[in-house]
């Protein structure tokens, strides 16, 4: 049975202060952080996300849902699902949610293990930590799409 050809996926860790953005694809299952966008008292750098997405061309988006541990709906749920909402009025794009409950702790984790290793030599900034959570939503939401498929490969 023949693999379904590679898409590109991009994924937003949505603050209200910085957006993040990474990028991975279907295949692979794995993403890298593309930097963060600013959000300057509320107003999106649209722009940039645009400019994003043209560069990338992707197939679907992601945003991340904020959660709470309970499963909730977390603080910025609702300023998450406008982005969402807005993010796929603007792209034409299909926009997808995952949950990404401590995407921002882990992250923030890796990077400090990273640093500490000499695999990274520059401090950590906050957008950073937010492109970086980005990625861990979009590897969670590729490798849930994967069990749903159905389509674990024995590599």
């Amino acid at each position: 049975m023949p693999e379904a050809p590679a898409q590109v996926v991009l994924a937003f860790d949505f603050g209200l202060r910085r957006i993040g953005i990474a990028a991975g694809d279907t295949v692979s299952r794995t993403a890298a952080p593309h930097g963060a966008v600013q959000v300057n008292q509320g107003a999106i750098d649209w722009s940039r996300i645009d400019r994003t997405i043209e560069t990338f061309r992707p197939a679907l988006l992601v945003v991340g849902n904020p959660r709470n541990a309970d499963g909730t709906a977390g603080s910025l749920s609702a300023a998450a699902d406008r982005f969402a909402l807005a993010l796929g009025q603007r792209s034409h794009l299909p926009v997808r949610r995952t949950d990404e409950y401590a995407s921002s702790l882990e992250a923030l984790e890796q990077l400090k293990g990273q640093r500490s290793s000499g695999q990274r030599r520059r401090r950590v900034q906050r957008a950073d930590i937010d492109s970086a959570a980005a990625a861990i939503i979009l590897e969670r939401w590729l490798n849930r799409q994967q069990v749903r498929d159905g389509s674990e490969r024995d590599d």
